[in-house]
């Protein structure tokens, strides 16, 4: 079976080399992930796991892994910062409270769409000026869901995570490792030399 990840993200290729699955194919869906109005965070994440799924063409033997993570405040969607105004404005949204974050996982094969979604909440600590700023100089905030990246610099600022860290990285490996033996793709879990 021929494994496509339908995401260009490299976190994500690096969380499912952290279980030994190398994908055949790294094909990111190209769809319009705009929020439609009012649309809550967990029916976003999910609307736009299965449309990148559909939207990834497959042979005969494949499978499409596709995944969205979106940081949520209350019913507000953090996504990507367009630049650091809004990463800042992201990010004094966060100071000093818990949020949440969802990733919803759609796999594909043959005529059959899997899902999943996890949620797991985060704690982050009242940002200084200074320690905003710093973050925000740093350019780590580029590219990332709410303006933040725990696996980086942010973790200074996350005193305490309910739920599924890898989640928060940007895929759970353990429901993904669940979708894909559902899948009948084989997890032999052996890493590949370093």
């Amino acid at each position: 079976m021929r494994l496509v990840l339908g995401s260009a993200s490299p976190r994500r290729l690096e969380l499912l080399g952290q279980i030994g699955v190398v994908p055949d194919a790294v094909r990111p869906a190209d769809i319009d992930e705009t929020p439609l109005k009012a649309e809550l965070p967990l029916i976003y994440a999910r609307r736009m796991a299965a449309n990148k799924a559909r939207a990834v063409t497959l042979a005969k033997d494949g499978i499409v892994l596709c995944a969205d993570t979106v940081v949520a405040v209350g019913r507000r969607i953090l996504g990507k910062p367009y630049n650091a105004t809004q990463a800042i404005d992201f990010l004094n949204l966060l100071s000093g409270r818990r949020h949440r974050v969802i990733t919803a996982i759609a796999v594909k094969t043959g005529g059959r769409l899997l899902e999943k979604q996890v949620t797991t909440m985060v704690k982050f600590k009242y940002l200084s000026d200074a320690e905003l700023s710093a973050y925000i100089r740093s350019g780590e905030w580029q590219g990332k869901a709410g303006g933040y990246a725990i696996q980086g610099i942010a973790a200074a600022f996350i005193p305490w995570i309910n739920g599924s860290y890898s989640n928060v990285v940007g895929l759970p490996l353990a429901e993904t490792a669940g979708l894909l033996t559902g899948a009948n793709y084989p997890l032999d879990f052996e890493l590949e030399a370093p």
